[in-house]
């Protein structure tokens, strides 16, 4: 079941993207508590309940139209539940009238694969990261 996300969630919603074997961040420090509480008080931060207790979460930045987040722990992955976050995201920027979408991932990984078989493409590498973009439906431009 998907959700938005609430403050109770952030220790959870940490855990997730602390324990992932891909894309793991080089530096902690650029992904706060603060960071995550900005999502959970904004649209953006959604959750995905199963066996009562949080399996992945998703974010997407309507302040520049990136998507922040996309993850789900490894023992559930293969069910769909990141395909759901990810459209619940992409909502969210369209929601926000953002014509211009995108966010990075790692080169070689199953989330390039993934955002390849969703459609996005590849429209630059920045710090090593790839920048994938999608256009969106509306007219107007997030910031960025």
């Amino acid at each position: 079941m998907i959700r938005r996300a609430i403050r109770d969630d952030i220790p959870h919603i940490m855990d997730i993207r602390a324990g992932v074997r891909e894309n793991r961040l080089r530096d902690p420090s650029l992904v706060t508590v603060a960071d995550v509480c900005w999502f959970v008080e904004n649209p953006g931060l959604f959750v995905w309940v199963e066996d009562s207790k949080i399996v992945g979460f998703s974010a997407a930045d309507p302040r520049n139209g990136s998507i922040f987040a996309l993850f789900v722990d490894e023992a559930y992955e293969g069910r769909g539940i990141g395909q759901t976050l990810f459209k619940r995201a992409i909502e969210v920027l369209n929601d926000a009238g953002c014509r211009r979408m995108w966010l990075t991932t790692w080169p070689g990984t199953r989330a390039e694969r993934f955002y390849r078989r969703a459609g996005w493409r590849v429209a630059g590498i920045k710090d090593g990261n790839l920048v994938f973009e999608k256009a969106g439906p509306t007219t107007t431009l997030c910031n960025d």
